[in-house]
């Protein structure tokens, strides 16, 4: 980061490059990204409504953020690790703890829109 006055340009720019290394650096993303292209596309054959897909679409980006915020405290932890530290793995376990109540509840939103509408095609 330069001294100085950053621009809006270089402000995107670096959030755009925190997102690119978040999803090339973390396996975690390799689930996430699945999921989430599976939600799209289930909505998409079930035909859901605008308010659904906000809804779907807030999961999904609750989701990415969690996991997002989750990494980079992960790494600022190894960055900072000089041995055990219990607030560190604290620390660790609260962010994925956060991410685990993301999921859950994008899976509860994803059940809610998804769950009756999938039942009634095999019914």
């Amino acid at each position: 980061m330069s001294a100085g006055k950053r621009t809006w340009a270089g402000k995107f720019g670096d959030s755009f490059r925190g997102l690119f290394r978040a999803v090339v650096t973390e396996s975690s993303f390799a689930a996430h990204l699945p999921a989430a292209a599976a939600a799209v596309a289930c909505g998409w054959f079930c035909r859901i409504s605008a308010g659904e897909w906000c809804f779907v679409a807030l999961a999904i980006g609750a989701v990415l953020a969690a996991e997002t915020f989750n990494s980079s405290i992960e790494m600022l932890a190894k960055a900072l690790d000089r041995g055990p530290d219990e607030r560190i793995r604290d620390a660790l376990d609260m962010a994925s703890g956060a991410v685990l109540v993301t999921v859950g509840t994008a899976i509860v939103v994803g059940l809610v829109i998804f769950w009756p509408r999938l039942l009634a095609l095999l019914g």
